[in-house]
This record gives C-alpha cells, structure tokens and sequence, in this order.
C-alpha cells in the first residue's frame, strides 16, 4: 500500500503510546512524527519536519505540557491552522478540549478504529 502523504504528528510522553501510534498509522501508510513534550515538538516543526495535517496531542507532559504548547503554534502563522486532537484520560477531556480550541478528543485508552477514522477525517 503506498503512502496516503498525510504527516500526522503525535506528542506523547509515554514512549510506548507514541510508538503503538506510529507503528498503527503507519501500518496504514501514514507518514508520523514525533515528539516526547511540547518543547521538542516545537523544535521538530520549526526544524524541517514536514507541516502535519494532523496534531495528536497528549496533556500532561514534563518540560512543556499539552496545554503549553497548543499556544505557542497559534502564534506561529505556518502552524496555526494545524488541527489539534487532544489525546488523554482526563475524565472532562471533551470539556478540556473544546476549552484549548482542539479540533477533537481521542480517550486513553486508545481505540484503534477510532483513531483511524479520526485521522482520515484530516487526511482525505
């Protein structure tokens, strides 16, 4: 299957997360990302990595959390109209999400159909 050239960025701390992520978009010819904090994914998108379609964005995070670093992209014109999707446990994510102007909510754990149909939804 040849790759659908949709970038998909994921910000996750939890390295085993991240890597079941890649590895399942992947699988379905995504091309992803990533970052462990918002700090490096910030470093990552102002240092050539290629302008995802999508942000998966996790919350809580060391150096610079979720809700750190969803300001600082709106501040840059090239990355502002980059949706976000909010990726957490948190009991209120919906709340959480529509509060910092994310795109939508994936709940951890992570249904793989879910995130899938999510995903396509940005990378028609």
């Amino acid at each position: 299957m040849g790759a659908k050239r949709c970038d998909v960025f994921i910000v996750e701390d939890d390295f085993d997360i991240r890597e079941v992520l890649t590895e399942v978009l992947q699988d379905e010819g995504f091309t992803v990302s990533g970052a462990a904090n918002g700090k490096d994914a910030l470093l990552a998108l102002g240092n050539g990595v290629p302008k995802p379609k999508l942000i998966l964005l996790d919350l809580m995070m060391p150096v610079m959390s979720g809700w750190q670093f969803v300001a600082e992209p709106r501040k840059e014109p090239a990355l502002a109209d980059i949706p976000v999707v909010v990726v957490s446990a948190d009991g209120n994510l919906q709340q959480k999400a529509e509060s910092l102007g994310a795109s939508g909510c994936l709940r951890k754990p992570i249904e793989i159909d879910m995130l899938l149909s999510l995903v396509k939804r940005y990378c028609r």
